[in-house]
């Protein structure tokens, strides 16, 4: 197991990247919010050497321009990761499963040299999600051991805890492993 951890503005742009392998910077939010950190932390993790990743936080509606928007902000070079984080918004709502598996197809048709994958919490893949759809790879949160979710799929990473900052781990062997699946697009 890998270990690694995710980022938003909530974070410091000069987070410990002691013992870590990768890392996943909040890009972008529906269509109109960027990360005010995210050239920081972006930077922090490269510098590192970090296998980097970004997330764009989905809203219902409007999939291909938000799709356009993430590509278009997140600062993605070959061998970064695209994740989508798909729960509910601050009003309550949540895109359904077919917004979800178009956002992830539009990304992917973006750019088709990046891994693309769906973070989800276990509740959103047990009891919302219809279509098991995650792209490229499932980042599954759950809080629980480092790498034991309670889920039967197939995963990638798992974020087991917030406290004090996400925490997640990779199911690879070494880093070399990682970033040759990060990669392989």
């Amino acid at each position: 197991m890998l270990h690694g951890i995710d980022v938003s503005a909530y974070q410091s742009s000069s987070y410990d990247t002691d013992g870590l392998s990768f890392v996943f910077v909040k890009a972008t939010e529906g269509r109109s919010y960027v990360n005010p950190r995210l050239g920081e932390q972006t930077q922090r993790g490269r510098n590192a050497g970090l296998v980097v990743g970004f997330y764009h936080f989905l809203w219902p509606g409007n999939l291909a321009a938000q799709a356009e928007y993430f590509v278009g902000k997140a600062p993605v070079k070959a061998g970064d990761i695209l994740a989508v984080d798909w729960e509910r918004t601050s009003e309550g709502t949540y895109a359904t499963n077919s917004e979800k598996d178009q956002f992830i197809k539009k990304v992917k048709a973006l750019r088709p040299d990046n891994r693309v994958v769906l973070y989800c919490n276990r509740d959103f893949w047990l009891n919302v999600d219809t279509t098991s759809y995650a792209g490229d790879a499932l980042w599954i949160a759950d809080y629980v051991t480092a790498g034991e979710p309670r889920i039967q799929a197939t995963w990638r990473f798992h974020q087991y805890t917030s406290d004090p900052l996400d925490k997640n781990v990779a199911d690879f062997g070494s880093k070399a492993a990682l970033r040759e699946w990060a990669g392989g697009a």
